[in-house]
């Protein structure tokens, strides 16, 4: 009885998250046109799926699919009109060692970049994104569905390209009202 309950729990618990993440079609066009939006990613899909396999494997109750959930809703990608933000993980093999070891991961700030959106025939949108002051990332593609539902591309100079699966939403205000001491 008690198993029952804690997966009917489970399956509760993923409908709401599920419903959560889906938008309308006129808030995902209205986030897309603005150049305003925030990629959230669920779901890592690293490239180098045999190797990552063979880790998986090892792990107690590891199935080895290649994807990788993310938890929580730490990793974003923050567009806005004069800036691009990522704070993604990577997995995957790296063609240049990396010295910092706080500089892991898909990590930058932009301000010079472009910004390109296409509108694909079958519904959704086509984001293109080239950050020019950035060492590492060559180019983001964010292929975006009318429901708000993403998945980004991200092609590097010194990595191999890693896909996320995940949801746009609105960014949110920064409050500038710190308590007065």
């Amino acid at each position: 009885m008690k198993t029952l309950k804690n997966t009917l729990l489970l399956v509760i618990m993923f409908i709401a998250i599920q419903v959560s993440a889906q938008t309308d079609k006129e808030t995902t066009a209205r986030l897309v046109e603005a150049k305003t939006l925030v990629f959230n990613a669920t779901t890592a899909l690293p490239m180098a799926n045999m190797d990552l396999n063979k880790v998986l494997q090892r792990f107690p109750g590891g199935q080895g699919s290649g994807a990788i959930q993310l938890s929580g809703s730490q990793y974003t990608l923050t567009i806005a009109k004069d800036s691009v933000e990522a704070y993604l993980p990577y997995y995957g093999r790296a063609y240049s060692a990396n010295l910092n070891p706080n500089d892991s991961g898909i990590k930058f700030k932009s301000k010079d970049f472009t910004y390109k959106t296409e509108k694909r025939k079958k519904g959704g949108w086509l984001i293109t994104i080239r950050p020019k002051d950035t060492k590492d990332v060559q180019s983001l593609t964010l292929s975006v569905g009318e429901k708000g539902y993403a998945v980004l591309n991200v092609t590097s100079n010194y990595r191999q390209a890693i896909a996320f699966n995940g949801f746009i939403s609105e960014p949110v205000a920064k409050s500038n009202n710190a308590p007065a001491k």
